[in-house]
């Protein structure tokens, strides 16, 4: 079991979605059309932009050009963000105290067993915190710049294309 969800990944592709086409002028995307281009329902894309939503991350436009764009520029949207919004804040690992129930205790543990932070939850403190800060490090930004760099460019080219086409025939049924 993965300690993040599988929405972190969905919303961050998401958002990098909407970061190459804010690049290119393409002013929303529309959860239906984000689902689609993942292969996912758009329910479940729908609830990520719920979320993504109320954590200030994305903003709505309503209608029919409606859809999602970014809230702010991708430079100030960490990754940190983006998994708070879609999965809370959630400790990495829950201390049930076990040092207190060592069976050569008996009722009562020593006061020398149970001192100061259990020396397990202290690394796993740590762990987290690294974690979070790493998250907090990188920028959506950040993460479009590395696909960019991993794909040729008539790819971006061919996702940009997509999406105008798909706002286009909404536009042209409504």
């Amino acid at each position: 079991m993965s300690f993040l969800s599988a929405g972190v990944e969905y919303g961050l592709h998401c958002m990098l979605y909407l970061v190459h086409s804010a690049e290119h002028g393409v002013a929303e995307a529309s959860t239906r059309d984000l689902a689609d281009m993942q292969g996912v329902p758009a329910e479940y894309v729908a609830k990520l932009f719920t979320k993504l939503g109320h954590a200030g991350l994305v903003r709505a436009a309503e209608g029919v050009r409606g859809g999602f764009s970014l809230a702010r520029p991708a430079e100030k949207i960490t990754v940190k963000d983006v998994v708070e919004a879609i999965d809370g804040v959630k400790p990495v690992f829950d201390c049930r105290e076990v040092r207190e129930r060592c069976a050569v205790f008996g009722e009562v543990a020593p006061a020398w067993a149970t001192r100061g932070t259990c020396s397990i939850h202290a690394v796993m403190e740590g762990a987290e915190k690294a974690m979070r800060d790493e998250l907090d490090r990188h920028t959506l930004a950040d993460l479009a710049s590395r696909t960019r760099s991993k794909a040729p460019a008539s790819h971006e080219a061919k996702v940009i294309e997509w999406f105008g086409a798909r706002s286009a025939a909404r536009r042209s049924t409504s």
